[in-house]
């Protein structure tokens, strides 16, 4: 089993409250993570609906008096038996008890602020990074075929087809999740909606655009990227606005936290297909800011990341790290091929920010000039 590099903080929030609380994607692997850092934890699943009845007819029973630690899966499946942990865990006063994972942020997020205040902390675990697969032995030089298999736990530990795994991960968890939060009437419009985001990747949101595309009103987009983005399915990362004395772009830009599913979703049936693409570049962008968030949230940290655009569009910078008072600004190029011209965003960045610090390439080829990083050099660009 490939080794969680979130599992150390894991261990310290268990130190400091009765509560543990993980919280991701669906299959990144919440419950082998669980189950391997409290193995004398009893297991309960609330997706068996066995079990869920039995939560819900007697929530005391089913939390055993208190008597025992539990490892409790997919909690926002029942919300209303926080109540009774946070009565359990007040009387008892045990660190780490209990242990609860769950898939969807509005759910559990709202009923863990208002019933497990002060009693968890909350670890994020998102699918396996390139830290860990460099870790577990797996080779990472491999740029389209680290995108193409993307990097779900799933695909390493069965060696399943990435198009059998990513068709059955959309059709049996995305689409089924989003349905029950959501009332869908039109199925194939939202499959038509969730390909057309993939084509969007990287690129600046345009919300009524992509409503007149699908055929459905921007408020229905609205909802939807939402559900996404609380679900775990993709990642916004939001412009930058320093005080740089210019007009900056207000609209957003889309990744998915899963480039696997991404790939899936626009058509992309080989890795070989990935090398005249002509979303490579955007596919690469989005593997590259993604690890920047797992590097950050396997640390127990905020991501706390950024682009930055000028309205015109003459000074773009890809990603943006804040590390409190200074920002680390990263450029992200596919080619396997370093040229002095892929720092000019960078250059012009740094004469409009006097607290960036360390411009960095972050791109397929090897280290150069002291400015390129490997993308698989983690470390060396995320630090």
């Amino acid at each position: 089993m490939i080794q969680r590099k979130i599992a150390g903080y894991v261990d310290k929030v268990a130190k400091c409250y009765p509560v543990v609380t993980i919280m991701g994607p669906r299959q990144s692997g919440k419950t082998t993570l669980a189950q391997a850092q409290f193995p004398a934890h009893q297991y309960r699943n609330l997706e068996a609906e066995d079990v869920l009845s039995a939560a819900k007819a007697d929530p005391r029973r089913f939390l055993m008096n208190g008597s025992a630690n539990m490892v409790i899966d997919e909690i926002q499946r029942f919300p209303s038996l926080l109540t009774y942990i946070q009565e359990m865990v007040d009387a008892n006063r045990i660190k780490g008890q209990f242990v609860l994972t769950g898939s969807h942020q509005p759910e559990l997020g709202a009923a863990v602020s208002e019933s497990l205040a002060g009693r968890t902390g909350i670890c994020t675990l998102m699918p396996l990074s390139i830290e860990e697969l460099k870790e577990g032995g797996i080779a990472v030089d491999d740029r389209d075929g680290l995108m193409w298999h993307g990097f779900m736990p799933r695909m390493y530990d069965d060696a399943i087809e990435p198009g059998m795994l990513y068709r059955d991960y959309f059709q049996t968890y995305v689409q089924r999740d989003v349905r029950r939060i959501v009332n869908i009437q039109d199925l194939d419009a939202f499959t038509v909606f969730m390909r057309l985001l993939a084509g969007r990747v990287g690129q600046l949101l345009n919300k009524d655009s992509l409503a007149r595309d699908v055929g459905i009103s921007t408020p229905t987009v609205v909802k939807w990227l939402s559900v996404l983005e609380a679900s775990f399915i993709i990642y916004r990362l939001r412009p930058y606005h320093g005080n740089f004395g210019k007009r900056q772009t207000k609209a957003q830009k889309i990744y998915f936290t899963e480039t696997g599913l991404a790939t899936y979703l626009l058509g992309i049936r080989d890795k070989d297909q990935l090398f005249t693409h002509p979303l490579v570049g955007s596919l690469f962008e989005n593997m590259v800011v993604i690890e920047a968030v797992k590097f950050r949230l396997n640390r127990g940290c905020e991501p706390d990341l950024w682009f930055y655009r000028n309205s015109s569009g003459t000074t773009e910078v890809d990603l943006l790290m804040e590390d409190g008072a200074e920002l680390r600004p990263r450029e992200i190029k596919s080619s396997s091929t370093y040229s002095q011209r892929m720092g000019d965003g960078l250059a012009r960045f740094l004469k409009l920010s006097p607290n960036a610090v360390d411009p960095r390439v972050v791109y397929a080829g090897g280290t150069f000039d002291g400015v390129a990083v490997n993308f698989a050099d983690v470390s060396r660009w995320c630090m």
